[in-house]
């Protein structure tokens, strides 16, 4: 939850960063390419530090990491530092998300019953209570610098609350393999290429949805966060049911239908215009992406556990999916930015309209490994 309301907080916080420093569109795209690539570049390290000390362990060091970079963004004093900053932000918060999930992974596999996509809600309801309060806070002029910091301070007090109740880092512990390291099966490329497309969605709506309401429809400051808003409620409310629906359809069922609402409802609400299209559009993106990557980094887990003991550890096999996958927030943010130039941020975003399309169509996979 505090991951995502960490996140939240900054993407309420982008256009008046793009204000203050007074940059384009193309050139806010570069910042957050270089956020994603803080995300990517942490990943690796993460899998494999997880499996030698244990998740619980990272995730308590990914958690220091991101009250110690938090703030750091809002002491930039020019486009350069802001830069560096975020891509400091975003390697400290991916190398805690690798250890929470793999944290996850073992949970579901202890208790013999799907969790994944509870936890993924907690975290869309951190990303609505931060972006929400970061509209409420820009709406009033609270300096960026104040509301990183109290963020900081509130990680600190959950993180000093919740450390005693993790599992002991033997749960997950994996040897350290002497042997070279093995090819990924293809199942593991078809899950990340699944969760890219899907997080190629999250972050565009994330990064470019206050952009778009307040550059394109002329909002204030709060109602160009309602979109991310409408955005996170769907993700929360899909996220909570998304255990219980994948025990009575199956993942793949879950990854075509979502496919399908992400794809055909945000296209609709392009097409509508106005920031009652953006809301619109928005609200079903979430819906429909909403189960993706829980239930990918499910399967990923269970797959690595059951199918390749040994071979692979679970948190080396849901790095190497979260890699594949975190390398739509990689390119997806920058390229929006980059067509923006060309053809107007508003039809940009049909990109994540047409891969949520193209998931629908790839989940047909999933679904044949599943009988």
């Amino acid at each position: 939850m505090m991951n995502g309301f960490a996140v939240g907080i900054l993407v309420s916080q982008l256009p008046d960063y793009k204000f203050h420093l007074k940059i384009s569109n193309g050139a806010l795209g570069t910042a957050l390419f270089l956020l994603a690539a803080g995300v990517l570049s942490a990943l690796g390290p993460g899998g494999r530090w997880a499996a030698k000390h244990g998740s619980a362990y990272v995730t308590i060091l990914g958690s220091i990491a991101v009250i110690i970079s938090m703030p750091l963004i809002g002491l930039t004093f020019n486009y350069i530092s802001f830069c560096m900053a975020l891509y400091l932000f975003g390697f400290a918060i991916a190398f805690q998300d690798v250890a929470m999930n793999t944290h996850a992974v073992t949970l579901e596999q202890r208790f013999k019953r799907r969790v994944m996509s509870t936890f993924h809600a907690l975290y869309s309801l951190g990303a609505l209570a931060g972006s929400a309060c970061g509209g409420l806070m820009a709406q009033f002029h609270v300096k960026e610098i104040i509301q990183e910091s109290l963020v900081a301070v509130l990680f600190i007090v959950v993180l000093l609350y919740m450390k005693s109740g993790f599992l002991p880092a033997s749960s997950d512990q994996q040897e350290p393999r002497k042997h070279k390291r093995p090819k990924r099966p293809t199942i593991f490329w078809v899950l990340g290429f699944l969760g890219m497309s899907a997080s190629i969605g999250e972050g565009s709506a994330g990064d470019w949805g206050g952009v778009l309401a307040r550059t394109t429809f002329h909002t204030s400051p709060f109602v160009g966060t309602l979109p991310f808003i409408c955005f996170s409620i769907t993700m929360v409310t899909g996220r909570f049911l998304g255990d219980r629906l994948a025990h009575k359809f199956g993942p793949g069922q879950l990854l075509f239908f979502g496919g399908l609402i992400a794809g055909i409802g945000l296209s609709v609400g392009l097409f509508i215009g106005g920031i009652g299209g953006e809301i619109f559009g928005w609200t079903f993106l979430g819906m429909g992406m909403c189960i993706v990557i829980p239930m990918i980094y499910s399967e990923t887990g269970t797959i690595a556990i059951n199918k390749y003991a040994g071979t692979i550890a679970p948190s080396e096999a849901v790095a190497t999916v979260s890699g594949i996958s975190y390398f739509g927030f990689v390119v997806g943010p920058p390229i929006m930015g980059y067509i923006s130039e060309v053809i107007t941020l508003r039809w940009a975003m049909l990109v994540p309209a047409v891969l949520g399309l193209a998931l629908a169509a790839g989940s047909r996979y999933v679904i044949r490994q599943e009988k």
